[in-house]
Parts: C-alpha cells; sequence; structure tokens
C-alpha cells in the first residue's frame, strides 16, 4: 500500500505563510495552515486550513502530530510584538518539539540595529535597537539554544523588508503598488536615493522549504536569497515601468515620520527602525545561495509578477485615518509574514 505523503504543516497564513504553503503544494506534500480563525483563502487546491493557537503547546503539539516539518510564519499585531511575540514563538518551539518534527522559523533583520551602512551577513553581530529589535535578538537566542539543548532541531531563514503577492503593509506594499497603479505617488519612507535589500515573498518562502529540507541547515540562521540592492527610487521607478504608469515618489522623512507617528500606530513603530532608510542597507545571501543553489528571482521579474496581483486585487486605504487606532494594527510596516 502506498504511503500518504507526509505532512507539513505552515503557522502563519499571512502573504510568507501562503508562500511557503504553495512551494510545499508544488512539491507534492501535504499541508496543513494553521491560524486562529481556522479560515484563509488563496491557497493552493488541498491545503488543509486549522484553527489553533500557538501560544498553546499543547495545541500545537496536536497540530503538528505525524508532521516531518513545521514552518513558523506566524506573528501577532506589530504594536504588540514585545509583550506577545515571545510567548507565541515558545508555544511553537514547545509543542514541536513534543510532537518531534523539525522547525524552521522566518525572522526579519531587527536583531542586527544598526550597521552603520556596512553590508549585512550572518556572521554580522546581533546589535538590537528600541524594543522590536531587542525582542527579535531574544527570540533568536532562544530558538538556537533549544536547538543546541537537544530539545527540537531548528533553523532559521531571515529575508529584509518584504514585497510581492498578498503583501499590503510592507514599506514596499501597497503605499508603492497600488497608489503607483492608481496613478498616484508612491509613498516611501527616509532617504529615497540610498541602496536597500528587499526580498520577495515567494523567494522567501521557497528558501524556508528548502531549509526544512536539508540537514546541514539546522542549527544555525540563513540569510534568504535576495536580490541585488537598489535605491528605493529605482525600485519604484521599476513597479512604475512595469505597471504603464509614471514613477513618482513621496518620502516621509524623519520629521514627517515624528508627525505622522502621532497619529498613526504603525508609523510610530518605525521611529525605532529609521537607521534602515538613514543608511544604505544591503543583505548579503551568498551563503544560502552557495550551500543550496537557490537564487533570487530577478528583481525585475519579480515586480512585474508583484504588479499583475496588485492589478487584480481590492482597494486598499494606505497610511489613512481611517486607520489610526481603531484597536486593530494592520500587518507589519516591516514583514508581512
Amino acid at each position: 500500500m502506498t504511503r500518504p505523503p507526509e505532512i507539513h504543516v505552515v503557522f502563519g497564513t499571512g502573504p510568507l505563510g501562503r508562500a511557503v504553503a504553495a512551494s510545499l503544494a508544488g512539491r507534492g506534500h501535504r499541508v496543513r495552515v494553521v491560524n486562529r480563525r481556522g479560515r484563509a483563502g488563496d491557497l493552493p487546491p488541498g491545503v488543509e486550513v486549522a484553527a489553533g493557537d500557538a501560544t498553546e503547546a499543547d495545541q500545537v503539539r496536536s497540530l503538528t502530530h505525524g508532521a516531518a516539518v513545521v514552518y513558523q510564519c506566524a506573528q501577532p499585531p506589530y504594536t504588540n510584538w514585545p509583550e506577545e511575540f515571545p510567548p507565541l514563538q515558545e508555544g511553537v518551539i514547545e509543542g514541536v518539539a513534543a510532537s518531534g518534527a523539525r522547525l524552521v522559523i522566518a525572522e526579519n533583520l531587527y536583531m542586527y540595529g544598526d550597521t552603520d551602512g556596512r553590508v549585512i551577513t550572518e556572521d554580522t553581530p546581533l546589535n538590537p535597537h528600541g524594543r522590536k529589535g531587542r525582542t527579535r535578538a531574544r527570540m533568536t537566542e532562544q530558538a538556537l539554544a533549544a536547538h543546541q539543548a537537544g530539545k527540537v532541531r531548528i533553523a532559521i531563514g531571515r529575508g529584509s523588508d518584504l514585497f510581492g503577492p498578498h503583501v499590503s503593509g510592507s514599506v514596499v506594499g501597497a503605499e508603492v503598488f497600488q497608489r503607483i497603479l492608481d496613478g498616484k505617488p508612491a509613498r516611501t519612507i527616509g532617504n529615497p536615493d540610498l541602496p536597500h535589500s528587499y526580498t520577495y515573498t515567494r523567494d522567501f518562502g521557497e528558501a524556508l522549504v528548502i531549509l526544512g529540507e536539508r540537514e546541514q541547515a539546522f542549527g544555525r540562521a540563513w540569510h534568504v536569497p535576495t536580490a541585488e540592492a537598489v535605491t528605493t527610487r529605482r525600485l519604484v521607478g521599476m513597479v512604475a515601468e512595469a505597471a504603464g504608469r509614471a514613477a513618482r515618489v513621496q518620502t516621509a522623512g524623519p520629521v514627517m515620520l515624528g508627525l505622522l507617528g502621532l497619529v498613526i500606530r504603525d508609523l510610530r513603530e518605525l521611529q525605532e527602525l529609521r537607521y534602515e532608510f538613514e543608511k544604505p542597507f544591503v543583505v548579503d545571501s551568498s551563503r544560502f545561495e552557495q550551500a543550496f543553489g537557490m537564487r533570487a528571482t530577478p528583481l525585475a521579474e519579480a515586480i512585474r509578477e508583484t504588479v499583475v496581483w496588485y492589478t487584480g486585487r481590492s482597494s486598499y486605504s494606505g497610511w489613512s485615518t481611517s486607520n489610526i487606532n481603531r484597536g486593530r494594527t494592520r500587518a507589519s510596516p516591516m514583514i508581512d509574514l
């Protein structure tokens, strides 16, 4: 009798969770995605959706029973990271340890802090700035300590600011793609003429699946394949070219960002991360590329695919007073998992 395909479980159904699920389904794996609601759209046929609370280790253990690999792509509201993110990841680690699966964790780059414009590699020391950076660094250390203690096999994939299908709240999400398509100026943050690395969600998802397949990936963090750094102004120009629109840029400098932050909670949270947009922010992903043979999608191609997705999406209200302090926070403006 033919054995059924092994199951892979993805926590989180944001853009990155969807990208991981699509990559797994494309490999013929049985896939279960988990969020609090137990509902999610725009998933490949056959992907199972389950409800669960990632902070509860017993629920995680039950949901990941018999799984080969678990992918942690879930996150709490951006403003609640220090209080809610560590318990969420701890619940996943404890639950996966009990089920015996391997664990791949998605991270951003906050734990490195201000590198003063130097290229960021996996060997860059952790020097977090602000409460979200310190939260990320602490979670990284705890995850790797769990691996070293033999509790659970863990690999970590790190990406820069995201763009791609389903990404809205990123600094190069709807404020760039949707506004360009609407014939409006793209809204950016900081100095648009500095090089900045942006990670395509589909590359990130594919890379996390590769990490889960390769034994050599475990016990360390990897920078997922990320296309060459370009200035944000150049990226906006490429979006405009792909969309057949004019390339116009509005940028929020330190003063404007501070003023907007007085009324828009997500932008207020960006104050501690201004260094990313006031100095070059360039990520080196060559270690992953050399180890696993995967390279980033060419930037122009990734932008074209994203424009196609945005062309068919619903409207987005953006940084407007309609999104201010409603008791709910939009997806992270820095990494929309």
